[in-house]
């Protein structure tokens, strides 16, 4: 890929977000108050969400990976699932991944 078609990318990107953002601001108030418009955003919003999650826990590339990160996935799942703090979930999860690296697993 040349510099220049590089460019040119990263600007249309832009300017599609941007138009976007616009667009959400000129939409009537009352067009997004219905409660169908909300429960799609709610289901679109998580369903980013777990789909995020799901690639960067599965995901190398373009390879499918199980390594130390599915199970600190687990731990913060049990965690969330006991209602810890949203610090100590994520302190939780980075050191069942790093004692399982330590271990030589990842």
């Amino acid at each position: 890929m040349t510099t220049t078609v590089l460019w040119v990318t990263v600007l249309a990107a832009s300017l599609l977000s941007f138009g976007l953002k616009l667009a959400g601001h000129l939409i009537p108030e009352h067009w997004l108050a219905t409660d169908r418009v909300q429960r799609t955003s709610t289901l679109v919003t998580v369903a980013l969400l777990v789909s995020l999650v799901v690639v960067q826990t599965f995901a190398d590339g373009q390879a499918l990976v199980v390594d130390a990160r599915v199970p600190a996935l687990a731990v913060a799942a049990i965690a969330l699932a006991l209602r810890a703090p949203f610090i100590l979930v994520v302190v939780l999860a980075a050191a069942a991944a790093a004692g399982l690296r330590a271990l030589g697993w990842g």
